[in-house]
């Protein structure tokens, strides 16, 4: 195909000031997905919540070490992961136990201690694909499972979207009008940063909103810059270590299995652009590794989860440079990036509006990924067992809204919703007859089962 023989697979033929270029179009790609994730989280916890520094570094040293577990072959980028925004909401709302005379602040170090646990069910699954191969692995953790536990996780942030968009409406539906106008209309590179373009163009609007005195319903002004000018203007990240709970854990480690799942579409998704089976070399066992260890040593120093970016393998589509090289140099751009504290304070200003408008569509995309999820994989809801699976998740992950908690010995557990839909889900699965999924049989299938704002269906016959 002429697409393959244009592709390039050593960029340094280029010379390196392209190479430069292209790794800032790869951060661009990844830029406005990536610190959205700490601005949802800060909305989540009044602003004591995740670190815009923080976050930048742990994606691009995260991307490194993916890089150097995947014998330098994969050109994947890790940036924050979605999946996770419904555990953070809910650690910020606990008030039982240790947590009932908690500050947000204090609370944020056990949900990162909970990352740092997801991480490390990656290296478990790892593992286990290592010794008994993929096929077997996922007919414990097939689409009718992972597709109805995408769909809560969408659908139980809903609140959250619309508390934020209704502190001012006209500029949430700016921030939502633009996400939709480039996703749908975009072309070229415009097409791959659409969370990007609203950030920008409704920040843009806000400004203006606010040099001609408009403020916000509640009469507070729509942009307060009191942050960003005490700020300096080099620093070092403001790194918290984790802390470790029973209960925080229980409500951060199941949404692995989410984003476990994401990790092997977006792998699967690279393998189809790119041309080359990573998922056979490397291996799948050493891009799980990779992605868990970088989750885990974020989570360590408080950071959000790391996962693999559809948005950046929408850039490896458009411009046929399929050299891993350049999306290291995008890394280490993420890096540089997250020592400017005052870049981080003004991005830090977004007001709670825009915040709304944007996550307006995004929670509901997480929801309808997570339905195309079931669809292109073709699970057959003529069957009973599936049909009973489905409804227990979506029972389960909707209806327990307060969780389940209970005492063992002295310490006090609390099981949210998303993950006893993800136990009930995983059990009905294994005892339940009739089981006949198979990875591999529906490559395009495969490749939609990702949670990210811009997955790419790459897969080509």
């Amino acid at each position: 195909m002429n697409e393959r023989q244009t592709a390039i697979r050593d960029a340094r033929e280029l010379g390196i000031p392209k190479m430069l270029l292209l790794g800032l179009q790869h951060m661009f790609a990844m830029f406005g997905a990536t610190i959205l994730v700490p601005i949802l989280v800060n909305s989540y916890f009044n602003g004591e919540g995740l670190s815009i520094q923080v976050t930048l570094i742990c994606a691009g040293l995260g991307t490194l070490f993916f890089h150097a577990c995947s014998k330098l072959k994969v050109p994947a980028f890790l940036g924050s992961s979605f999946a996770y925004l419904g555990g953070f909401a809910t650690v910020a709302n606990l008030n039982t136990g240790i947590y009932a005379d908690m500050t947000m602040g204090e609370k944020l170090p056990y949900a990162c201690g909970g990352i740092v646990v997801a991480g490390a069910m990656y290296l478990v699954l790892a593992a286990i694909v290592r010794a008994v191969g993929i096929k077997r692995v996922m007919r414990f953790l097939p689409p009718v499972v992972t597709g109805p536990i995408i769909i809560c996780i969408g659908l139980s942030l809903a609140p959250s979207a619309i508390g934020n968009a209704s502190t001012n409406w006209p500029l949430a539906l700016i921030a939502l009008a633009v996400v939709v106008i480039f996703n749908i209309w975009g072309k070229g590179m415009f097409k791959i940063i659409p969370i990007l373009m609203g950030v920008v163009i409704s920040y843009a609007a806000a400004l203006i909103m606010n040099a001609a005195g408009m403020t916000n319903l509640d009469g507070k002004p729509i942009l307060d810059f009191t942050a960003a000018a005490s700020a300096k203007a080099i620093g070092l990240p403001p790194f918290t270590l984790a802390k470790f709970d029973i209960t925080a854990i229980l409500v951060m480690a199941p949404i692995a299995i989410a984003s476990m799942m994401e990790h092997i579409g977006d792998i699967s998704a690279i393998s189809a652009t790119v041309g080359e089976n990573f998922i056979e070399e490397p291996g799948l066992h050493r891009t799980l590794m990779g992605d868990g260890l970088a989750t885990a040593l974020a989570g360590l120093v408080g950071g959000p989860a790391n996962t693999t970016y559809g948005e950046n393998t929408g850039v490896l589509e458009l411009s046929h440079v399929y050299d891993p090289r350049v999306v290291r140099i995008a890394a280490i751009f993420a890096v540089i990036l997250s020592f400017f504290p005052k870049v981080a304070e003004l991005i830090g200003s977004m007001p709670a509006a825009i915040v709304g408008g944007i996550s307006f569509i995004l929670y509901g995309m997480i929801s309808a990924i997570g339905v195309r999820n079931v669809v292109e994989n073709h699970v057959d809801f003529t069957k009973s067992r599936n049909l009973i699976i489905a409804a227990v998740i979506l029972v389960c992950g909707l209806g327990f809204s307060e969780g389940l908690t209970f005492t063992i010995g002295s310490t006090s557990i609390t099981l949210t919703s998303l993950a006893i839909a993800a136990i009930a889900g995983v059990i009905l699965n294994a005892v339940l007859p009739g089981n006949d999924y198979e990875f591999g049989a529906n490559p395009k299938g495969d490749i939609s089962r990702g949670v990210g704002m811009n997955p790419q269906n790459s897969g080509r016959d």
